[in-house]
């Protein structure tokens, strides 16, 4: 078994077309893996327990990183939180996003009038850093990149990570670092932190640990999907409330955090030992999961507070649509990354405003 790396993060929206136009004008989030409208029929534990409509596009950057799953409800009206979200709430938070040029980044974003929180920090470890929030209220932030897929003229890459906020620290590295690997604290810190300050609630205290994996990831999209990180957030001066509390899997805001997995039944016996079992799973009901343009297996696990973490063992993917040219990954190695000419060609689909 081994994980390749953040594959996606999913993000509820309101409309799936019009928050993707805005993630591909400004995040440059524009070459589709797959957009696909169909039923849930397996999320159900997640969905009331009854089975609802979708519609979703999975989203790459050229130069790399994770990408967007960008996620709407077509049965039924996408729910928002009860309550203002404040920082250190339980769920996932921020999203991390990879820059070339942390403030090359920041001026092209000014440049295109994107809503920026504050200006350029540096978090514990000095590294500069900024927030920006989408049209929708979903905070990013973009970071420094180490390992890119290939270079254009943009700053910015795809998904590098997310902030993600528990009760815990401590329990939640039996998921964070014991299963997905993440076996390198950056650092660890308490107290209250400058760059917080422009996020709502983010003068309160906090501990936060910033997580990275020592050893580059392994598998078919790992040169493509690349290194990543993830900080975990303890809020210590307050209760901290469920972002998803008394709402479903879909609705608004950062559902969950998927990673591009090889050995599903492997990951299904590591996870059930270490306390953590499959929530949802695919492969117990089907032998591959038709996405449409794309297809494999997928399974949920819950962290300790309830945040949803999805694992994706992919089967085919298109490669290039309009030749109807698609490749079945069960027929090679799954230890070797794909030729980095393969991979570039996905971006033969990109989709231009």
């Amino acid at each position: 078994m081994h994980i390749s790396g953040i594959q996606q993060i999913g993000i509820g929206v309101a409309n799936v077309q019009a928050a993707w136009k805005w993630y591909r004008q400004h995040f440059q989030m524009d070459i589709p893996i797959f957009e696909e409208a169909a039923e849930a029929a397996l999320m159900t534990p997640y969905t009331g327990g009854k089975v609802h409509s979708r519609h979703a596009v999975l989203a790459l950057n050229s130069q790399g990183g994770g990408g967007m799953e960008i996620w709407q409800y077509t049965s039924r009206k996408a729910r928002e939180a009860a309550f203002e979200q404040q920082l250190g709430d339980l769920g996932i938070q921020i999203a991390k996003i990879k820059s070339r040029n942390v403030a090359a980044t920041y001026h092209e974003l000014l440049a295109k009038k994107a809503h920026l929180l504050g200006g350029i920090s540096k978090n514990p470890a000095g590294q500069a850093h900024f927030y920006v929030s989408d049209p929708y209220g979903n905070i990013f932030e973009v970071v420094e990149g180490t390992s890119w897929f290939k270079k254009d003229k943009q700053t910015l890459g795809g998904v590098y990570g997310a902030v993600i906020g528990v009760s815990d620290i401590d329990k939640s590295l039996e998921v964070y670092s014991d299963i997905l690997g993440y076996d390198e604290i950056v650092y660890d810190k308490w107290g209250t932190f400058d760059d917080f300050a422009v996020l709502n609630s983010g003068t309160a205290s906090f501990r936060r640990v910033l997580l990275r994996h020592k050893q580059a990831r392994k598998g078919s999209f790992s040169r493509l999907l690349g290194r990543s990180e993830l900080e975990l957030l303890q809020v210590t001066s307050r209760q901290p409330k469920k972002i998803f509390q008394d709402r479903y899997w879909g609705d608004l805001g950062f559902i969950h955090l998927c990673f591009d997995i090889y050995g599903m039944g492997e990951l299904r016996s590591i996870c059930a030992s270490k306390g953590f079992p499959f929530t949802v799973d695919s492969s117990s009901q089907m032998n591959t999961f038709d996405m449409g343009e794309a297809a494999g297996n997928f399974a949920y696990i819950e962290d300790p507070d309830g945040t949803l973490i999805e694992f994706v063992e992919t089967h085919k993917i298109p490669i290039l649509k309009k030749w109807n040219w698609y490749l079945d990954l069960r027929k090679r190695n799954p230890q070797k990354p794909l030729p980095n000419w393969m991979l570039k060609t996905l971006s033969w689909n990109r989709v231009r405003d």
